[in-house]
């Protein structure tokens, strides 16, 4: 209270906590297709690393951890090839962020993984 009634005034401490308020908003827009997509890479090396030997539900599975981390790709968009000991997941994405209308950025992701 003895700030609101100084000389000092009040807007220097409003302007920092609206300033760390519109960062963590942006940390945030950004952190998420951040986490997803990392999220969605542990699950696709973990899927590969268990399923050698039927394609299809190979491909099941990794469509259905996408649906599940709200990844945006289609299941022909999934790219498995296997070898004799090992499989290799390729699939590719992107996701805008859009920070109050004023700003927006395309990230583009990229899975590659053999297990």
């Amino acid at each position: 209270m003895r700030h609101l009634r100084s000389n000092d005034g009040f807007v220097k401490p409003l302007l920092i906590i609206a300033l760390l308020v519109i960062a963590g908003y942006v940390g945030v827009a950004f952190g998420i297709p951040q986490y997803r997509y990392a999220a969605f890479k542990s699950e696709v090396k973990e899927i590969a690393r268990l399923e050698l030997n039927n394609v299809a539900k190979t491909r099941a599975q990794i469509y259905a951890a996408a649906q599940e981390y709200k990844i945006p790709i289609e299941e022909n968009d999934i790219v498995l090839t296997q070898k004799k000991n090992t499989t290799r997941v390729q699939a590719s994405w992107s996701s805008t962020v859009d920070i109050f209308g004023v700003y927006q950025k395309t990230l583009n992701f990229t899975v590659d993984v053999e297990e």
